[in-house]
């Protein structure tokens, strides 16, 4: 695989970068993908063609296709500058392809290459979307898996019947953030300042600032207004729009492992 291209840039550090920075936020975050490639083998088998939906820089397929040499992944993305990461991670390898679509139009499987798909995998990204948003997602996600194909989303949920509990997890996730910041460690606005002033990000960057906020000013961002925080409300809007079954198969004190079967 070529991560370098002719102009020198190191796509695998960007990737290694972005890693990093996401783990600050979430110190589990090789466990959940741990659980999800089990939960992937076991239940569609271990050459998979996947959709990484919301794909980022492709951190989900970089890990499907080191544990399933023989799997194929499509990433579909709407952001400029971690699109061009991934693109970039992953030149010459002719298992991926990359489609630039808004999960929000009704449309966006058009522009997929595959008619139907294994398992679609996700993390960490669906959370920007409002309930109906997501509720119709959902649906589109079951169109395009296969009868007994399995979708899975780790994503920011929480047990609020237990506010306490939830307290004191939050208290010493906050603290070691902190400890962890003063120590060099980068979070979303520091990152996103440097992929801006990086040669090979500047236009991207651009582009993504002009067309989807910029994050350099979190406080500037689209928070989501009705955002679904539950585990439960996952899984009944999954059986609700087409699956035949759907649990939680894993959980932190903040996030959790929706698995979907058609």
């Amino acid at each position: 695989m070529t991560q370098t291209t002719t102009a020198g840039q190191d796509w695998q550090a960007w990737q290694d970068s972005w890693d990093r920075q996401q783990e600050w936020y979430m110190p589990d975050r090789e466990e959940r993908f741990r659980v999800m490639l089990d939960m992937v083998e076991a239940l569609v088998g271990p050459e998979p063609v996947v959709l990484d939906l919301a794909c980022g820089t492709g951190s989900i397929t970089d890990r499907v296709l080191r544990r399933f040499p023989g799997a194929r992944s499509t990433g579909v993305d709407l952001d400029p500058v971690l699109m061009t990461i991934a693109r970039g991670h992953f030149a010459g390898d002719d298992r991926v392809e990359f489609v630039t679509a808004d999960l929000t139009d009704p449309r966006w499987t058009d522009a997929l290459p595959h008619r139907s798909y294994d398992a679609v995998l996700t993390a960490t990204a669906l959370h920007w979307l409002d309930t109906e948003p997501l509720r119709a997602l959902y649906g589109h996600v079951a169109g395009v898996l296969r009868e007994g194909g399995a979708f899975l989303n780790a994503d920011h949920m929480v047990d609020e019947s237990a506010p306490r509990i939830n307290a004191a997890a939050q208290a010493f996730h906050t603290a070691r953030k902190e400890r962890e910041r003063s120590g060099g460690a980068l979070d979303w606005a520091a990152w996103w300042s440097e992929a801006a002033d990086d040669p090979g990000l500047r236009e991207p960057a651009r582009l993504r600032f002009e067309r989807l906020g910029d994050p350099r000013n979190p406080a500037a961002a689209k928070t989501p207004t009705d955002r679904p925080t539950s585990a439960r409300w996952h899984a009944d809007t999954l059986r609700a729009q087409g699956f035949a079954e759907a649990r939680q198969a894993w959980c932190s004190p903040s996030d959790a492992l929706m698995v979907g079967l058609r």
